[in-house]
């Protein structure tokens, strides 16, 4: 019964319901446990099954509030949400414009404000310590700069803080999405690093996306914005960035890691450090 439960839900979700079908199939796990410890009257079975279902529960809630669905929808299928039109997605049209380790540099030291909006790149890459650092700096040199976390970014609630966290990024520059989203316009620097899909306007402007009528921080928004990524490739959801081809973005291509390094470096020099 529970391998039938399990291939149900991998069947039906898709896209950016992965992460939550994750998170469902671990619950399954702890009640499938709690059932075998009352089974077989185990007591530590129970009691551990039971926190695995529970906490793997109310963590897919956690998701499926953050990225505007419900989990009735996620496990039966049909990725769209209540706000999704019946039509083909919006065509992508423009040029993607890419940028330069010297030219991000002159970009973070002439702004005032600035946002860094950290995704599951930066995780998978390891990039949280030279981050970090060019906050530090950067900060020291009196710009306003914070980071911009997504209630899902790094594919798990939580992930994004405890790395910054653990870079030893102070607590009272990273901010939920929903404190900072209506400051972008006033933000003359966006520096996304390793983020796709929770950047994506495709959100808030393509009723017909796949992903229309997820909460998104607004990162095209500002003054400016840089993507750090390995690649124009699509993100979990498969669906492409039109926020890559707006003519007040730049792509800065390449390994999250290095290309900090590279800019931490460069900031360095810039500053006589």
């Amino acid at each position: 019964k529970q391998w039938y439960q399990r291939r149900v839900a991998i069947t039906a979700g898709g896209g950016a319901d992965m992460p939550v079908v994750i998170t469902v199939l671990n619950s399954y796990s702890g009640w499938a446990l709690c059932a075998e410890g009352f089974m077989l009257n185990n007591s530590l079975m129970t009691i551990v099954g039971s926190l695995i279902g529970s906490s793997g529960a109310i963590l897919s809630y956690i998701m499926c509030k953050a990225m505007n669905r419900s989990l009735p929808s996620v496990i039966l299928g049909g990725f769209g949400t209540s706000s999704t039109g019946g039509g083909a997605a919006m065509a992508i049209e423009g040029t993607a414009t890419e940028i330069m380790t010297d030219g991000v540099v002159d970009a973070l030291v002439n702004a005032k404000n600035v946002i860094v909006v950290p995704g599951y790149g930066l995780c998978a890459a390891r990039a949280q310590y030279p981050v970090a650092e060019i906050a530090d700096l950067l900060t020291r040199k009196g710009i306003n700069f914070r980071f911009g976390i997504h209630p899902v970014a790094g594919r798990m609630p939580g992930q994004l803080n405890v790395l910054l966290a653990e870079a030893g990024v102070p607590y009272d520059i990273v901010l939920e999405m929903d404190e900072l989203n209506d400051d972008f316009p006033d933000t003359d620097v966006v520096l996304v690093i390793g983020a796709n899909d929770t950047v994506n306007s495709a959100a808030e402007d393509d009723p017909n996306s796949i992903i229309a009528g997820m909460p998104v921080l607004r990162v095209w928004k500002a003054e400016q914005s840089i993507v750090m990524k390995r690649s124009l490739g699509a993100g979990y959801a498969a669906v492409d960035n039109p926020v890559f081809f707006k003519p007040n973005n730049s792509m800065y291509l390449g390994d999250a890691k290095k290309q900090c390094e590279a800019l931490l470096e460069g900031l360095k020099r810039h500053y006589g450090e």
